[in-house]
């Protein structure tokens, strides 16, 4: 799998991307993750790679020519199945969503910043709008770094133990059940007997109702989906 993010601010992404699973996973060979300076696209003298809104608003948006320019000489070395624009107003990301990437050979991711991308960035390049959560970051490098987090390690072979991810939160549209490691007690507090018996079918009858109950109540709108 190969993921190329496109940033005017590719330093905000070299600690994230490199390091635990994410850096274990380009180690071995399973994902191939490439940051693109925005500004080495510019044609500007100065690398300017964003200008003044048409209308009189305030801020200042990215052109369309450095973003063509690049997506075009990507798409020149390979077919991508989707390029990713992270965007306030875009589709909720979620567990099946990065599911679905998951499964896909190419990915662009595009970081947005500024007061935003010339809309017909979107209109004829972008084929998928993610969002992380209702709310405005600076850009969109910390939203790119946890999609990619998320995508990459449901690669086989990026975790240790496989069983691990299939079992988080969200992948059967269940908040995972509690965990516990030793010591067995601790000031009084035990780890629920069920847990120390040995018996793995009540131990996994265990475990599906707590996940039940915590979904119930924290989050109910996912037994609705």
């Amino acid at each position: 799998m190969r993921i190329d993010i496109i940033t005017v601010l590719p330093e905000m992404l070299e600690s994230p991307l490199n390091c635990s699973i994410l850096k274990r996973a380009q180690n071995k060979g399973l994902v191939e993750i490439v940051v693109h300076d925005l500004r080495d696209y510019s044609t500007d003298k100065h690398r300017h790679v964003d200008d003044y809104p048409f209308g009189g608003e305030a801020g200042m948006v990215m052109t369309i020519e450095p973003v063509d320019r690049c997506i075009s000489a990507l798409k020149a070395e390979r077919k991508y199945d989707e390029v990713i624009f992270v965007t306030p107003d875009g589709e909720q990301f979620t567990q099946k969503t990065a599911n679905a990437l998951s499964l896909t050979e190419n990915l662009i991711i595009l970081c947005g910043h500024y007061k935003g991308i010339d809309y017909r960035i979107r209109e004829h390049f972008i084929t998928k709008e993610l969002t992380i959560g209702d709310y405005v970051l600076t850009g969109g490098e910390l939203p790119a770094a946890i999609i990619t987090d998320a995508i990459v390690r449901l690669i086989p072979g990026a975790i240790g133990d496989e069983q691990s991810a299939l079992s988080d939160s969200f992948q059967d549209n269940l908040l995972a059940p509690p965990v516990y490691t030793r010591p067995a007690e601790y000031k009084g507090w035990r780890v629920p007997d069920v847990l120390l018996s040995g018996h793995q079918a009540k131990i996994d009858e265990w475990k599906h109702e707590m996940s039940l109950q915590r979904t119930r109540q924290l989050r109910p709108d996912l037994l609705n989906d």
